[in-house]
């Protein structure tokens, strides 16, 4: 059996979950493609992930309803242990990154972590993830009987329907008392797609010139495509942008349909986080930027000048 464990985001499948699978079926290995839902009051992601998956175990009880990294641990390395799973795979978001390594010590297995590609070939699991600030990739290789795995969001495609919805089967879980208690959450308030789930990203760079400049023309090009706003490293320092827009190696790793870079010049760290795009639209005023090696689409230009033509354009 491969198990996957469920990511939902607001009480929906999140497409990091898709991914896995897309990873679970490329790899190669033996075994039912299998998906963990975890949470309370969770039929309808139950009822979603079933599309994608041959089977799907269900643990819907009042103890799951908050996240907690020990008790999510004790219950995927339960079922990973009953279903004799050869491998584990889990999303790489932050909670995921948390519990993943208790999982892994549970089952006495190894971690690999943070995948974009992962191939079986005779019981041997080889895996590669960046390094060096993605200067490097590395490959890893374990012919451990169980693997846990991280995959990195947004390395794989999310994948397609099965062809038949899988039969769901509700599990015991016998689950630790949790030690952590979470007293409150703040959640950032947002009509705006969420970057990691969007079909089109919108991303500025130090080339727009200021935080005024991104505000009145890279943010109102996101809001006339329905895109996601992205932002580089160097643009988050600077006060610019919020963390949680940042698109690279220290950030997020998106795979749009089409992601267009405004003044960004395509340092290799950002390159990381968006190479896999689609389609890649490339807006600089320099014309051996290395943004241009991987862009489909160039525009060499002063994007002071060119974002409010393509506003008044896209306003027609």
């Amino acid at each position: 059996m491969i198990l996957i464990v469920a990511e939902m985001s607001g009480g929906k499948l999140s497409k990091s979950t898709l991914e896995m699978v897309a990873a679970a079926r490329q790899m190669g290995r033996a075994g039912d493609v299998t998906a963990l839902v975890l949470g309370s009051g969770v039929a309808a992601v139950a009822g979603e992930v079933a599309k994608y998956v041959d089977q799907v175990l269900v643990g819907d009880v009042p103890a799951l309803a908050e996240y907690g990294p020990e008790v999510w641990a004790a219950a995927v390395a339960q079922i990973a242990k009953e279903g004799e799973a050869s491998t584990v795979l889990i999303g790489g978001s932050r909670s995921g990154r948390e519990y993943s390594p208790r999982v892994a010590v549970k089952l006495d297995a190894p971690l690999l972590e943070d995948v974009i590609a992962l191939k079986d070939a005779g019981g041997t699991l080889t895996a590669e993830r960046y390094t060096f600030l993605a200067r490097v990739t590395e490959t890893v290789e374990t012919a451990a009987k169980v693997v846990v795995v991280t995959v990195k969001p947004g390395a794989f495609a999310p994948a397609g329907p099965a062809t038949a919805v899988a039969e769901q089967f509700d599990v015991d879980l016998e689950l630790p008392v949790s030690r952590l208690k979470v007293t409150g959450k703040t959640t950032e308030k947002t009509d705006r797609v969420s970057l990691t789930e969007a079909d089109i990203v919108v991303s500025g760079g130090r080339g727009v010139g200021s935080a005024e400049a991104f505000e009145a023309m890279v943010v109102p090009l996101a809001d006339r495509l329905g895109a996601a706003v992205g932002a580089t490293r160097a643009i988050v320092d600077a006060g610019w942008r919020p963390y949680a827009e940042q698109v690279g190696q220290t950030g997020k790793t998106v795979q749009p349909k089409v992601y267009i870079a405004v003044g960004i010049s395509g340092a290799v760290q950002h390159l990381s986080g968006m190479n896999k795009s689609k389609v890649i639209v490339a807006i600089n005023k320099d014309a051996e930027a290395p943004i241009f090696k991987v862009a489909d689409y160039g525009i060499v230009g002063d994007v002071k000048v060119l974002l409010p033509a393509i506003l008044d354009e896209l306003k027609k």
